[in-house]
């Protein structure tokens, strides 16, 4: 019985248990550089207190990489059997929290600098303060899904600085029309992508497109093609290629 109202105890703590890690209940976070407020929960690893310089994942509609993609069971089994290496994880809610049918996504993911700089002047800041991570862009990545990765691309050509790492599943970038030709003609920078793409009704044909520019610039990539649509079907099984490109042992191509 003392062991059941202990684990009570941790959750009304901590948030959501797992075997391993935790993940917190959401946290607000008032922006000023956006003037409103989003929110955000993060998934620290086992034994987080005695550890220190942990790399950071971000992960925009955290939502729902929380519950269709089930990353915080992911990485609690990738991370228990030694496969990455312990890291702190922000899933990044783009909605209204008082209002969650209010999706921000459009206006956020769409090369918007405000939102860059919500990250670099706000979010990080906060994460550095409160959770042992490594203060470097070395040690910082950025995830999304559709305009999710879209945000991730445009990350990569305007917030390289701060991120080394750009992932992307089936990343919708047609609302930026010449992200490719600025991707062509932008120097190299020193980035670690991750691209993944759908066969049937999916962006296939625009992101072997993409795959083939960042291949020709000489960029240090993972390019996956799944025989899924546009859904997470198709994302969900590359929860594990994601971590373990990043943080574990899975090469580039």
């Amino acid at each position: 019985m003392k062991m059941k109202y202990l684990s009570v105890f941790c959750l009304l703590l901590f948030g959501t248990a797992f075997a391993d890690g935790r993940l917190s209940d959401n946290i607000r976070i008032a922006s000023g550089v956006l003037g409103y407020d989003l929110q955000y929960r993060v998934y620290a690893p086992e034994g987080v207190a005695d550890l220190n310089d942990l790399p950071v994942l971000f992960i925009t509609d955290g939502q729902g990489y929380i519950k269709n993609g089930r990353v915080p069971q992911e990485l609690n089994r990738l991370i228990g059997a030694d496969k990455i290496d312990p890291v702190v994880v922000v899933f990044v809610d783009p909605r209204d929290p008082d209002n969650l049918k209010n999706n921000r996504r459009n206006q956020q993911f769409f090369c918007n600098s405000d939102y860059l700089r919500f990250y670099t002047d706000e979010l990080i800041p906060t994460i550095e303060r409160d959770y042992p991570v490594r203060q470097h862009r070395a040690a910082r990545t950025i995830l999304g899904v559709s305009f999710g990765g879209l945000n991730a691309a445009c990350f990569g050509l305007f917030g390289y600085e701060t991120f080394s790492g750009i992932g992307m599943h089936s990343p919708a970038n047609h609302p930026v029309s010449n992200l490719l030709s600025m991707y062509e003609q932008a120097p190299i920078q020193p980035l670690k992508i991750f691209l993944s793409t759908g066969s049937p009704n999916d962006n296939s044909i625009a992101n072997k497109k993409f795959r083939t520019v960042l291949k020709n610039k000489g960029y240090e990539m993972k390019f996956v093609v799944t025989n899924e649509g546009h859904n997470w079907k198709n994302w969900r099984p590359l929860i594990d290629d994601v971590l373990r490109f990043y943080y574990g042992d899975l090469a580039a191509d």
